[in-house]
């Protein structure tokens, strides 16, 4: 049966964060959340836009700033949350930035957005999330993992950069980090359970934003147009995350089974020998925890 939006359950009662809410998957995947009864929190770096977007979502939505290219951004964000928190979707990203930037802690910019600010909001989140009685944690990867290798641990330095080798390596990490927090779950005996998922190639302002390919104006000036056309809809790469959130089994990684993964009916992903390799994921997390100063007490 070919998963659609409207098989969730019932979400009445759950509460929900989504990272990176104000456009794009992001905001489908709150739209949907909260049209199926779910309080969602629109966490994102631009209050303002987020406010917008939380404006046209029939539901129950508020909206809490979080900056994940900053540490103490996170922290604050976890220190203000109180209550049980049922769902954490750790959707945000950057993607392919021209030139080498870094976060406001001195790290490469897709690798300390991407990863370490979800590690560390998740581990800093993780009381709230043991509250729940059935907290699930969704990341969400992207089929660039595949560009990524063990040079992740390197943390994507300043000389040599590759905007799209960086991100395969950021992407690598979220998979990675979602399969390890996955099976440190079930050696702890936790009631956490984490998926993940990739939306497959959608049109979203990832692909025009001036912080990546968007930065060239011929990118900005014919993208709009044409990608509608050969991409699949925002709508339609939410479409993973959700299924991830609520129907996936604990500890899988989902998303378009069409050509390529670029789109079609969800279901399991292809996962590269580096997102399978356990040695990796234990030393991305022990970095990881080192780099953020966040542990789990699962």
């Amino acid at each position: 049966m070919r998963f659609k939006p409207a098989d969730l359950p019932d979400l009445t009662g759950k509460t929900a964060i989504v990272t990176g809410a104000n456009s794009g998957i992001g905001w489908h995947t709150a739209n949907v959340l909260a049209a199926h009864g779910a309080e969602v929190v629109l966490a994102c770096r631009n209050v303002e836009l987020a406010e917008q977007a939380a404006a046209r979502i029939s539901g129950n939505t508020r909206v809490v700033e979080l900056d994940l290219a900053s540490l103490e951004s996170v922290r604050r964000f976890a220190d203000d949350w109180s209550g049980p928190l049922d769902l954490l979707i750790n959707n945000a990203g950057v993607m392919w930035p021209p030139h080498y930037r870094e976060t406001a802690d001195g790290h490469e910019l897709q690798f300390g957005t991407n990863h370490l600010g979800h590690f560390a909001l998740t581990g800093r989140l993780l009381p709230a999330l043991l509250e729940a009685p059935h907290p699930r944690v969704v990341t969400v990867a992207s089929i660039a993992h595949h560009d990524g290798s063990p040079k992740l641990l390197e943390q994507n330095p300043k000389e040599g950069y590759r905007s799209t080798e960086y991100y395969g390596n950021s992407k690598l990490a979220n998979l990675l980090f979602g399969l390890e927090l996955h099976r440190r779950a079930i050696a702890a005996g936790s009631k956490l359970t984490s998926t993940v998922a990739h939306p497959g190639v959608s049109s979203t302002n990832l692909f025009t934003s001036r912080d990546g390919r968007g930065s060239h104006w011929l990118v900005r000036t014919f993208a709009p147009a044409v990608m509608p056309v050969v991409l699949q809809s925002a709508a339609r790469g939410a479409d993973a995350t959700l299924y991830a959130a609520t129907l996936a089994e604990p500890g899988s990684y989902t998303g378009p089974t069409g050509r390529m993964e670029f789109r079609g009916p969800i279901g399991p992903a292809k996962l590269s020998r580096h997102a399978r390799d356990e040695g990796l994921a234990a030393d991305l997390w022990a970095l990881s925890e080192q780099v953020t100063g966040v542990s789990f007490a699962l």
